[in-house]
């Protein structure tokens, strides 16, 4: 069975869309009927988020697919993850993949993260609505075309791109629950134990550009602060690390 995280904290904005994505994934005709079991945590939702969760979970069962919505309060995206993983893990999960509230993966996400053959795939994100950004949005959009590296061999990692396999995840404890950067933890970890690793672009998402980050270092908190400095006339001189969280 393949496994799908999604933590959620107030995400009524962009949850739909989301799970709509989700559900054209899981059933990809080259996944050849393997089941698929979604769960989504709820992080201390106080929107719509656990409205529209539900109200896909019996649209995704009917398409074959098991759905979970699971809530807890622990304001921390990592505690998040690892709730998810770890009621996947309970349903008997080979392949673990997480991706967020606020990005529609391909059709294909799965079936290209699962045909590269290793332990561990971190994907690249892409943005194709910069909008919420005003007067920075071309500047920014231009910046990021420009420093993100998406192509097979880069060094981004991202928690809305991930996969694992259940038995190397289980190997290094899993996520922590870190408030930002818990995906690059977990990579750092699986790479010290010896797991092999796919920099792949294969597998393809579209995240969004938010101005309301939800968490403080990431990549949304990444584009305000790039923004910031556009709106500074100060861009040119504001370097892209290799990796973005």
């Amino acid at each position: 069975m393949i496994g799908i995280v999604i933590p959620a904290h107030d995400e009524e904005r962009y949850l739909d869309g989301c799970l709509n994505a989700i559900r054209l994934a899981g059933g990809h005709a080259d996944l050849r009927g393997e089941s698929v079991c979604v769960v989504v945590v709820l992080d201390h939702c106080r929107d719509n988020s656990r409205a529209i969760a539900h109200a896909h979970t019996n649209a995704l069962q009917s398409a074959g697919y098991r759905v979970e919505a699971i809530e807890l309060d622990a304001r921390n995206v990592g505690a998040a993850r690892a709730a998810g993983a770890e009621r996947l893990l309970a349903h008997g999960a080979r392949w673990l993949a997480f991706t967020d509230a606020d990005t529609r993966v391909a059709p294909d996400w799965l079936v290209a993260q699962l045909s590269l053959g290793v332990d561990v795939v971190c994907g690249t994100v892409s943005v194709d609505d910069w909008s919420a950004h005003h007067d920075q949005a071309a500047v920014l959009r231009h910046h990021f075309d420009s420093c993100y590296a998406d192509r097979d061999g880069h060094r981004h990692i991202h928690g809305a791109n991930l996969g694992v396999c259940a038995t190397a995840y289980c190997c290094v404890g899993g996520f922590l629950p870190l408030a930002c950067s818990e995906d690059v933890a977990l990579v750092e970890a699986l790479e010290n134990c010896g797991a092999t690793v796919a920099w792949s672009a294969a597998p393809r998402v579209v995240t969004s550009a938010r101005r309301d980050a939800r968490a403080r270092g990431g990549f949304g908190d990444t584009l305000i602060r790039l923004a910031t400095a556009a709106s500074q006339a100060a861009l040119p001189l504001l370097p892209l690390k290799p990796v973005i969280p």
